[in-house]
């Protein structure tokens, strides 16, 4: 639910950036403003909008507050979807305080660290190369 403003916020914006002379040609070879809006403007903004999924998705991956507030923060692994769970965002937060009073706990905070960072980082690369891939299938861009 919290993806949802960042993923309609852009997208709009970036449906917005069609250049309306797009939709206003295929209205006048007979289109309807649905097949207008369908096969013109969504095709023109196809790129943008799977960014702003992407972007909204990303953001929601390295989250760390709401994490800690909605998920629970049960340090054991989950049977179900609805079981509470520790992600390593939470792992961060909630440990970050007595790092340096426990020896090589400081480590292993900074591996959660780096390993939510390579996990992030991969998501952003497999992200880009999906767009890439859509705007040469589509003739984008």
């Amino acid at each position: 639910m919290m993806v949802f403003p960042v993923i309609i916020s852009i997208s709009e914006e970036v449906i917005r950036t069609v250049p309306s002379q797009m939709r206003e040609a295929s209205l006048a070879l007979g289109a309807t403003r649905w097949q207008a809006t369908k096969l013109v403007v969504t095709r023109g903004a196809l790129s943008g909008i799977i960014a702003a999924v992407i972007l909204g998705f990303t953001r929601a991956f390295g989250e760390t507050m709401a994490v800690l507030m909605v998920v629970g923060s049960v340090a054991k692994s989950p049977s179900s979807i609805f079981d509470p769970a520790y992600p390593l965002t939470a792992l961060i937060a909630n440990n970050y305080g007595e790092m340096m009073s426990v020896p090589l706990y400081d480590s292993a905070i900074m591996l959660a660290a780096l390993v939510l960072l390579v996990m992030v980082f991969l998501f952003s690369v497999g992200a880009r190369i999906i767009l890439i891939r859509v705007e040469a299938r589509h003739g984008i861009g």
